[in-house]
């Protein structure tokens, strides 16, 4: 099972050279280190107790969160958010309303965040993060600065800290940017991400985070790969501050960008999963095929179960995991996610589900290039035609990174 791993992360690379738009001058030292450096962070991060330790410190931040979360959605909403009920539940879980239980987080995490960014807690952690990846892969400053920021912030917040040198980056460095912000996840949905899965997977928080930051490497790989930098490295080392006048303002700020985002989620929930039941209607026209009526999930299942196949995911499961991938890619990770933890344990074991949080952990799709091209077009206007040049492709190396963030979490769990 372990070879399986190896070949699609080989495989992964060839895709990534074949798409390459100069292949003689792909750095194969970035490839290389890239490579090693991800294997080393996914073992320090997975196997070394300490850090297992930290997991479950991470797993009891995301219980307290939801706890005080649940005090304010509790006295604003009632029982719907959370508070008593005034009638006897039927079933378990019953009165649990997704929008009114589960979504508000968002919000908390997203004042949290803006604060941690103002007392200048966040800049450092990414400033650390940054370093070593300049230092081992040797990208400049401001792709390395960007790439570190994507573990934590969103694929549009993470460029705002390099806004002065968008202007300045080669094709290769824009492109790297663009690959980090889809191979990730921001901090904002990555305790939601965490909640639906704790009890799928035990120290959910640890793997979301520990999915980011073995990420990160993969993305700069991968994009190194199909859009090679030439010439000098933009350095740019000073990242821009909060706008925020005080503590109270940054967390007022925080909640303002945390309304658009809940929402944004809230909005493509309702018109993805809406479009998903009507893609099935329309394909439950057709006849059946092996005595069951044709799905979008079906169809995906088939077309990304040898891709799983390759992560190290059974061939009796590679058409669940394959339709997961797939449902990821066209709609989102939520999406994903959620079918993730409504699957059957029969139909995905334990290690198959573990290389799918990891797999599908990360912003590449159709819906998520809309708010790039849309927030890096208005950063540099310049180069907006660039962008949207290089939009599909960065959507099909995100896929390639998190694809290879689940072969090495498979080969190393």
């Amino acid at each position: 099972m372990a070879y399986r791993g190896v070949l699609g992360v080989l495989l992964l690379l060839l895709l990534a050279w074949l798409a390459s738009e100069q292949r003689r001058k792909v750095n194969w030292r970035l490839v290389v280190t890239g490579v090693v450096l991800q294997f080393l962070v996914a073992a320090l991060l997975l196997k070394f107790p300490p850090i297992k330790d930290l997991f479950l410190l991470l797993n009891t931040l995301t219980l307290a969160l939801e706890k005080a979360t649940t005090e304010g959605t509790s006295m604003v909403f009632g029982f719907l958010g959370g508070g008593n009920l005034p009638f006897a539940e039927t079933a378990p879980g019953a009165s649990f309303v997704f929008a009114f239980r589960a979504l508000p987080i968002i919000l908390v995490v997203s004042a949290l965040s803006s604060l941690l960014f103002y007392w200048r807690i966040l800049p450092l952690l990414v400033k650390g993060c940054s370093l070593l990846l300049e230092k081992s892969l040797q990208v400049g400053g401001a792709v390395g600065i960007s790439a570190a920021a994507n573990i934590f912030v969103g694929m549009v917040e993470a460029p705002l800290l390099v806004r002065p040198y968008l202007k300045k980056m080669s094709r290769g460095e824009l492109f790297a940017l663009m690959v980090c912000g889809m191979s990730t996840i921001a901090g904002t949905v990555l305790v939601l991400y965490a909640s639906i899965l704790r009890e799928t997977l035990p120290d959910s928080l640890g793997h979301i985070l520990t999915a980011s930051i073995i990420s990160a490497p993969a993305a700069l790989v991968i994009a190194g790969v199909m859009v090679p930098h030439v010439g000098e490295a933009t350095v740019g080392r000073e990242m821009e501050r909060s706008e925020a006048t005080g503590a109270m303002d940054a967390i007022t700020r925080g909640t303002a960008d945390g309304i658009k985002l809940l929402l944004n989620v809230i909005a493509m929930l309702i018109v993805l999963l809406a479009m998903v039941s009507f893609c099935n209607q329309l394909l439950g026209l057709l006849p059946d095929v092996a005595g069951e009526p044709l799905t979008l999930q079906r169809v995906l299942g088939v077309v990304a179960a040898p891709v799983v196949w390759l992560l190290g995911v059974p061939w009796d499961e590679a058409f669940v995991a394959g339709s997961l991938l797939g449902t990821k890619t066209i709609l989102n990770e939520f999406v994903a996610y959620l079918q993730l933890v409504a699957t059957p344990v029969e139909q995905l074991g334990e290690r198959s589900r573990l290389i799918m949080v990891y797999a599908l952990c990360g912003f590449a799709n159709f819906g998520s290039l809309g708010i790039m091209i849309g927030g890096l077009g208005a950063m540099a206007p310049d180069r907006r035609d660039e962008i949207i040049s290089l939009g599909m492709k960065s959507i099909v190396a995100g896929v390639f990174a998190t694809c290879m963030t689940g072969a090495v979490v498979g080969l190393i769990y």
